[in-house]
């Protein structure tokens, strides 16, 4: 099977916390209190799993600390996909949004140290 992403997807085991979402025309959902856990992360995006049903097209804030002693990057997240897996769970993809390249140079860093453990 051919790859069809633009970017390597490093698996990745972080935690985060989804209290708002929000959608371009000024609809937003407050309040919502889902935690989720980050599966893979890459250049274009993250995927991940919530027991909440979150809905696609809308996008959240997050923090995200790739590696120990990295700072925080602050981005917004779009969520594009939502599948329910058989635990009752939900996975999602998603992507950053907005995301300037000169951030690249963070995902390759954390790509070469999650391979160095490898």
């Amino acid at each position: 099977m051919t790859e069809k992403r633009r970017a390597k997807r490093v698996d990745v085991n972080l935690q985060l916390k989804v209290s708002t979402l929000f959608k371009q025309d000024n609809v937003k959902i407050s309040d919502v209190d889902s935690p989720i856990e980050v599966r893979d992360i890459s250049k274009g995006g993250i995927g991940f799993v919530s027991k909440s049903i979150l809905p696609v097209g809308y996008y959240f804030n997050a923090e995200l600390q790739l590696g120990k002693e990295a700072d925080l990057l602050y981005c917004v997240i779009k969520i594009i996909r939502s599948i329910k897996k058989d635990d009752g769970s939900y996975a999602y993809g998603a992507e950053f949004v907005g995301m300037a390249p000169v951030f690249d140079y963070i995902f390759e860093e954390y790509e070469e140290e999650a391979e160095g453990k490898n």
